[in-house]
Formats: C-alpha cells, structure tokens, sequence
C-alpha cells in the first residue's frame, strides 16, 4: 500500500477524517448485527412484545448477553420493537458516517487530480530549455490529462480497499464474539480463497503497466499526427498515419482485455468458493455441533459479509494496482522535470541602456558545436539583425541572449554584467518575442494578445496594436477585438496573425523585440508591411531580428551574417551584394 501511504503524508486532515468517518460507520454496522441474535430469539422463541430478561430464557451467547446487558442498564426493554427501532437507528448512523467518509474521499480524489497536474506543469514549465526540448508534447498531454485521472482513481480505490477492510474486520469481530473456532476457520478459508485468485491481481497490475506505457505512446503519436494533419492530406498519406495509431490502439485494447477478463474471472471465482465454504460450514455448524438456528443464522450473516467484504477489498485492490502505475509515472515525469528545474530568482536588477554583446562564446548540444569564438554587439535602440543559412546558428544567438541556454565557454553581458549574474526572469520580461510559427489561441484577439494577463488595460492593447499595424484590420472586424481568430488563427491572414502576434511580443512594453524569422512564410506585401511597422519601431526599443529576407536586412543598422557557427559583420558592399 506505497501508494496510499504516498496519498496520505499529502493529505493528512483529509485521511484522519475520512478514516474516522470509516470507523464509525463500522461500529454503527457491528451495533446493528449484534442486536440481531436477540432479534431472532424473540422471533422464534418469544412471545411478541415479551422482555427477553424478565422471561427467563437462556442467554446462549456472550454478545447476546452484553447486548441484553446493556439495554437493561440503559432503562430499554429487550423487546422486538426496540431491536428493530434499534437497527434501524444504526443503520442511519452508518449511512450517515459512510456519506461523509465517501464525501471525503471524493474531494480528496478531485483534489489528487488537480495538483498531480498543476505540480506537473510547473515542473515542466519551470525546467531548463535543453529538457524541454526532448520532451514529447503528447506525453506532457498524457501526464496531464490520463494519468492524473487514473491517478486520482487509484485513490479512490484505494480508499475503496480500506472502507471494506474495516467492515470486514468489524463482522469478523462479531463473528469472534459468537465463536472464535468458527472465524478462526474462516479466516482461514478467506485467506486460502484470496491467496489463490491473487495471480489475478498480478496479471491487472501488468497489464495496468503496459497501459500507462501504451497512452505515453499514443498521445505522443497522435499530438505529432493532428499537427501534421494538413501536409499529409495534400500527400494523400493519411493512411499511414492511421496505421500507427491504429496499430497502438489495438495493442492498448488488448492489454485492456487482460485486465477485464481477470476482473471478472476474479469475481466469479470468489463468489464460488467463499459461497463452498459458507454451505460448508452451515452444514457442519447444524448436524455436527448441533448449534441453535439463530446462532447459527447470526453467524452466516457475520461470516457471508466478512468473506463479501475480503472479496471487495480483493477487487479494489486489483483496481488500485491497475492505475497506480500511472500515477508512479507521473511522480517519476514531476521528479525528472523538477531536477531540471531552471534557477532564475536572485542576481542583480538588469539594465539594458548600452549594449549586449558576445565574447568568444562557444556553445554546442552534446558533441555538436553550434557557435565557436562568437562576438557580436546588440546595441540598444538599434534594429540589429541576423542572416544565414538554415543552421548556421541563428536561433542559438537568441536562445543565448534570452538565456535560456548558457554558453559552454565565453561570456554573455548586458550593459557590461555578465548575463549569469543578472536576474534572468526579470531580464525575460524586458523582451518581447514573435517566433517563426505563428500559432495563436483559439480565441479572440484581445485574449491572444494579452494571454489573459489582469494587469493589461484596453489602452495598452490599443497601442500594442497600433505599434504593430494591426488596429486598421482589427477595426475592420464585425467584433473587433472580441473577434475568435480560429484553430491556430486559421480565419485570419498570414499577415494579420503576425501583426496580432507582434503585438502580443509589444503589448508589455518590451526593451528588446526579437523576431525569430517571423516574415519567413510571408509574401513580399505582406513582408514590406512588417518592415515599415519595425522601422517605425526602431529607436523606441530595441529590435533583434532573424531572417532569410532581404526586407530585414536593409531595414537593419546592423547585419551579422553567421555560417558554421561562425560570425561576420555585414558591411556596406556587403549589404550592396546582398541586394542584387
């Protein structure tokens, strides 16, 4: 029970509650079944109405006579009317401490869930660069939404196990107190019946595994195959997507086959046996021994629930084992991203009124080098941009200068302090950033542009737009800012999606604009009407552009050219060559 106990070091006052409520209402439940022998003995020995002490019969039990006992000093008749108005009582009480234990473990479970997902998002959205980036998109999918569900599950199963462990133990109790040699021998059928279907239990917990293992790998296939749904279609090569995936679900529908056919294979098995052994021991109880019929009828009741609920707890059980690996998955998934985490509090208040500037910086992934000995100059103020080829290092400088990477040698600095030693997230919200993909929300524009941010004013959207070109088009629609741009922005044009998105990156008041070959998927229109809006921009803040256009290039004061991770300043003739 590693993963109860997990759930409960979370949850304490949750548990101490739910596990009170538990006790109770199974003391409430033992009360009632002993008032039950009396009962009986009124029923089928007594006149109706009769008091069972003042009648002289022969008390046959303990429990019996503890429960007459009792009621004699509380001042109640044992008659058959107060044990049924007893039961009754009981029995609402359970109902009512077993409503709260249920309460309890509900909002615990919703509980479980929600911070299983919040955790696991923070993790990841607080971990290094260089961590994110081999993360699947679909396993942090799966984390989120599957395994955090068969998580919480798993919580309640096993809540589920501890319910029907108490109320087994508080009829085997009465069955004790009826006769020990009688339980002691149930006991020990209950414990044979369950040892033998228990490799049941271990075929579910296997087949739980391959399952969590099964979903990792289908959402992670199937969050690439929707984001790639467009060019597979205009290549008519949908089916070999569908065979993928299909090819997975069909393993995931068998490993799930497994775990139902043990279930119920569990279920009947139990059912037939503790039913054998029950039969059995009526037999033996009422021809061998010779025991009273109401002892004995008292006893099956106490025995047949005590083996019902050893059985149930088998059951739940073999539900927990079946999901508990999705949550030990997602706590190894929050550990993993959590040692990756990024440190970003602390270091000195940045300042970006001068320059940031490379010396000699050489970084690489693994044995692959990327720059070596680089040396630039981003001047603030200035509108600075770089050109290259397609992996010549371009975007490396940016992930740099932003600090989401750290260089493997040299250094980085901002107006004169090296970048390790400033405040990187407060540095991160002094830039605005329009990468190359321009994916928007499916939502509208003003919520694209403030991201849902409470302490941006309609003012400061206004000017975000104005600043990006984007208030003539935005005005133009029938709901203006509260238009809904569509999936990924799709009712928009390529144009109209860069000015929303550039005035996303203005719309906080950025010191520094970077656009990551944001004019790459734009025709020349479109590309000409960027660069007036940047050239406006220039001097206000300071603009770090990639690009592959000659658009870029001449509306920059300065252009670095970058070719196998090295770097060359552009100069006038350069720029003239590049032209033609």
């Amino acid at each position: 029970m590693r993963l109860m106990a997990s759930f409960f070091r979370a949850y304490p006052l949750h548990t101490a509650l739910m596990l009170a409520a538990l006790l109770l209402s199974g003391i409430a439940e033992g009360i009632g079944l002993s008032a039950l022998l009396p009962l009986l003995n009124i029923a089928l020995g007594v006149e109706g109405g009769t008091d069972l002490v003042t009648t002289g019969t022969d008390v046959q039990s303990s429990v019996e006579r503890v429960v007459v006992e009792t009621l004699g000093a509380l001042g109640i008749a044992v008659t058959l009317g107060n044990l049924l108005l007893i039961i009754v009582v009981v029995v609402l009480m359970k109902s009512i401490f077993l409503l709260l234990a249920q309460r309890e473990v509900g909002y615990t479970a919703a509980q479980v869930g929600t911070d299983l997902r919040l955790e696991m998002l923070r993790a990841v959205l607080r971990s290094k660069w260089e961590y994110f980036l081999h993360q699947p998109v679909g396993k942090l999918t799966n984390a989120l939404a599957t395994e955090a569900h068969r998580s919480s599950e798993s919580f309640v199963n096993g809540a589920m196990v501890i319910t029907y462990l108490i109320q087994a133990s508080i009829y085997g109790f009465v069955a004790t107190a009826l006769s020990w040699r009688a339980a002691l021998v149930a006991l020990v059928a209950g414990v044979t019946v369950i040892g033998l279907s228990h490799f049941l239990v271990l075929v579910t917990r296997k087949a739980g595994k391959r399952q969590t293992m099964l979903f990792t790998s289908l959402m992670a296939n199937l969050t690439d195959t929707l984001q790639s749904v467009k060019p597979l279609k205009a290549m008519a090569r949908v089916h070999l997507a569908d065979k993928v995936l299909s090819r997975e679900t069909t393993r995931i529908n068998k490993s799930i086959r497994r775990q139902v056919l043990s279930a119920a294979v569990l279920n009947s098995a139990q059912e037939l046996m503790f039913t054998i052994f029950i039969a059995l021991g009526m037999y033996v109880a009422l021809t061998i021994f010779a025991m009273e019929l109401p002892m004995v009828m008292v006893l099956v009741i106490a025995l047949g629930r005590t083996f019902a609920f050893l059985g149930k707890v088998q059951k739940q059980y073999q539900k927990l084992v079946q999901g508990e690996s999705a949550f030990w998955a997602l706590k190894h998934a929050i550990a993993e991203a959590k040692a990756a985490e990024e440190k970003l509090d602390g270091g000195i208040p940045p300042e970006f009124n001068e320059r940031l500037e490379f010396h000699g910086v050489d970084f690489g992934y693994g044995e692959h080098p990327v720059v070596q000995n680089l040396s630039l100059t981003i001047d603030a103020g200035a509108f600075t941009t770089l050109i290259g080829s397609s992996g010549s290092g371009k975007t490396t400088v940016v992930d740099l200068a932003i600090g989401l990477i750290r260089p493997d040698a040299g250094t980085i600095t901002l107006d004169g302090t090296p970048l390790q030693e400033v405040d990187i997230e407060a540095w991160r919200r002094m830039i605005g950033y329009v990468p190359q993909e321009t994916i928007l929300l499916h939502d509208t524009i003003m919520r694209n542009i403030t991201l849902g941010d409470p302490t941006l004013q309609p003012a400061d959207v206004e000017w975000a737009l104005q600043a990006a070109g984007a208030s003539d088009f935005v005005a133009s629609l029938p709901d203006g800012l509260e238009t809904v741009v569509g999936e990924r922005g799709g009712k928009l044009s390529g144009g109209q999606r860069q000015r929303v998105v550039i005035a996303r990156a203005l719309v906080n008041k950025p010191r520094l604009l970077i656009l990551d070959e944001a004019t790459s998927a734009l025709d020349h229109e479109s590309e000409d009407a960027i660069r007036r809006t940047l050239e406006n921009l220039t001097g206000q803040l300071s603009i770090l552009a990639i690009s592959h256009n000659r658009a870029l290039v001449h509306a920059a004061s300065r252009v670095y050219f970058l070719q196998a991770g090295k770097v060359q300043l552009v100069d006038a003739a350069g720029l003239a060559k590049l032209s033609k």
